[in-house]
């Protein structure tokens, strides 16, 4: 392909809502232009590297069996509503009515038209397993679109979904996903792949991991260890820091706290650490008040909660609310003498004594609070993870770190078989719930993680397997006969050899043409110019670490295809 045929527009500056390097250099670079907030347009270079990602998605699910669907994008309300993700989904799900004020919806995801299309088809225990999947575009009305490609709302995801019989061949289905994850990515060449468990939140089951990569650019939080352990923050278990605690009064003594309604302002007034406070949350959960206890150093981890409570349907209580119930206002709170009203307590609370909590009573809190003893409550896991922690299987420190999500599975279970009437017949003649799993991957995302991982001040590098080109041919002089003809020569003989080639045949300065090859993320630049020509000899730049070295103009193809060989060899030899 020559490049005065293609349409490549480069910027030299960063557009000025950038908000990380991917979004700045994909645009700079003549990958894609923003519509709107979470739109963007993909241009031709987008659209070569995005098509090389999806071959690489359809032959790994090839691999496993998948068959591949398209699935309607525009989706009729009714199996939403069947499966509860009319309301659950809330804002979220694009909503709009036909001309017979029918609601539909533009597809998030797919479980439920793929549940709906299966119902139709699969008969008996014989036509199991199935892995059915497709690339679509996906639609998710964001409160924040951000990071450019990272976070839309519209993207291309690959989605599939698997149909067993059981629990056991559900784990099967699940195995080979996460083995066609780990080689999707591998070929993709991105570097430090890993999974952590992760929340399934409204799709629901009870099994989940998400693969991820560490950049400053993701969006979710990582607790991660040195033995092994790595879980998504929403899921993330740790022990926190160890507190001793000191014998106090028989029964808990009331003070006056006054203007002191914070953790803070109650560890100064009565000069104790916020280990020792009990800090009460009142929420909304399926209509219900529930207080919920955590310690005063620790965070609640909402998403933790909504596991806990098997719903989305969960928010802080209303003061006016509080105070009918409690008698107090936020900041007088506490579980002692509290009746008909569920208590859940961190399990960090668990065995304490001496703690300090809210009266009830306005400007007034309790010391020598103990749990189990002067108030009853079910413990569980309930705080985010912090800094400092412990890790829960080998006691070392956690970190927390930045990730970008590639690819997310679930173990689905029967919950869309059972809502949408999916059922096959056994063995024995009776009907039995089809058991199924749902995997995703962002294509946009991959390719964002790419330029991530592999920029510098120049532009970015892509990796051979999903670079739009894989080597530029660059005469430094096109109105030099020598360099045009010696260009065009090596140009059609790669081509030949299969391999992705863009000539520079532009007529411009040889400085805009290598700024321009460094930017666009190509892995390979061939220069022709004339220093090595008249000796026979071309120049082979290595985008990925700037080595560069002279060959011979005849001996060009085999370089490329050797260098190109390496870096195949390279990326598949790293273990995500």
């Amino acid at each position: 392909m020559r490049w005065s045929e293609c349409f490549i527009p480069t910027h030299r500056e960063n557009p000025a809502e950038a908000e990380c390097a991917s979004h700045a250099l994909l645009v700079r670079a003549g990958y894609v232009r923003q519509l709107a907030a979470g739109v963007y347009t993909k241009l031709p270079l987008a659209v070569r590297s995005m098509g090389k990602i999806e071959a690489i998605i359809v032959e790994e699910m090839a691999r496993i069996g998948g068959r591949r669907f398209q699935m309607p994008a525009l989706h009729p309300a009714e199996p939403w509503v069947r499966s509860g993700r009319w309301a659950v989904m809330g804002e979220t799900l694009f909503r709009l009515k036909d001309r017979a004020k029918r609601d539909l919806c533009l597809g998030p995801t797919h479980e439920e038209v793929f549940a709906t299309t299966a119902s139709g088809e699969l008969r008996s225990y014989k036509d199991l397993p199935q892995i059915w999947y497709q690339v679509q575009t996906k639609f998710r009305d964001e409160v924040r679109p951000r990071s450019g490609v990272i976070r839309t709302r519209e993207f291309l995801m690959k989605d599939s979904y698997s149909f067993d019989l059981d629990e056991a061949g559900l784990d099967a289905s699940y195995a080979k996903h996460l083995e066609a994850y780990a080689r999707i990515f591998r070929r993709c060449g991105l570097d430090g792949v890993f999974t952590v468990e992760a929340f399934s939140g409204a799709m629901g089951g009870t099994v989940s991991h998400e693969f991820m990569v560490a950049t400053e650019a993701g969006e979710s939080s990582v607790v991660k260890c040195s033995c092994g352990y790595a879980a998504n923050m929403e899921t993330a278990m740790a022990a926190p820091s160890e507190f001793a605690d000191q014998d106090g009064p028989p029964t808990p003594d009331e003070v006056a706290t006054p203007d002191a309604g914070t953790v803070e302002e109650v560890c100064a007034l009565l000069e104790v650490p916020p280990e020792r406070i009990i800090k009460s949350l009142v929420y909304v959960i399926k209509s219900s008040l529930v207080l919920l206890l955590v310690r005063g150093d620790d965070q609640l981890n909402e998403q933790k909660v909504s596991t806990l409570f098997d719903t989305g349907d969960l928010r802080p209580a209303h003061e006016a609310r509080i105070h009918k119930k409690f008698g107090a206002g936020v900041g007088s709170l506490g579980p002692v003498g509290v009746e008909r009203i569920e208590i859940v307590a961190d399990r960090a609370l668990e065995g304490r004594r001496n703690m300090v909590c809210g009266a009830n009573r306005d400007g007034f809190h309790l010391v020598g609070v103990t749990p189990g003893t002067h108030f009853e409550a079910r413990f569980e896991d309930l705080r985010r993870v912090m800094p400092g922690d412990r890790c829960v299987e080998c006691g070392r420190p956690v970190e927390i770190s930045r990730a970008l999500e590639l690819g997310h599975t679930f173990k689905l279970g029967t919950r869309y078989s059972d809502a949408l009437g999916l059922t096959v017949t056994d063995a024995s003649g009776r009907p039995k719930p089809v058991v199924m799993g749902s995997y995703g991957i962002g294509l946009e995302r991959i390719l964002a993680a790419a330029v991530e991982q592999k920029h510098d001040e120049n532009g970015f590098v892509l990796p051979a397997s999903i670079a739009p080109y894989e080597v530029v041919v660059t005469p430094v002089n096109c109105r030099d006969e020598a360099q045009r003809v010696a260009g065009e020569t090596l140009h059609e003989a790669l081509a030949a050899q299969g391999v992705d080639v863009l000539l520079d045949d532009r007529d411009c300065r040889a400085g805009v043409k290598f700024k321009d090859a460094d930017l666009i993320g190509v892995p390979l630049r061939i220069t022709v110019g004339p220093k090595g020509l008249p000796a026979g000899n071309v120049e082979l730049v290595d985008r990925h670490d700037g080595s560069r070295r002279d060959v011979p103009l005849e001996a060009a193809g085999q370089a490329v295809r050797e260098a190109l060989s390496a870096m195949t060899r390279s990326a598949e030899a790293v273990s995500p």
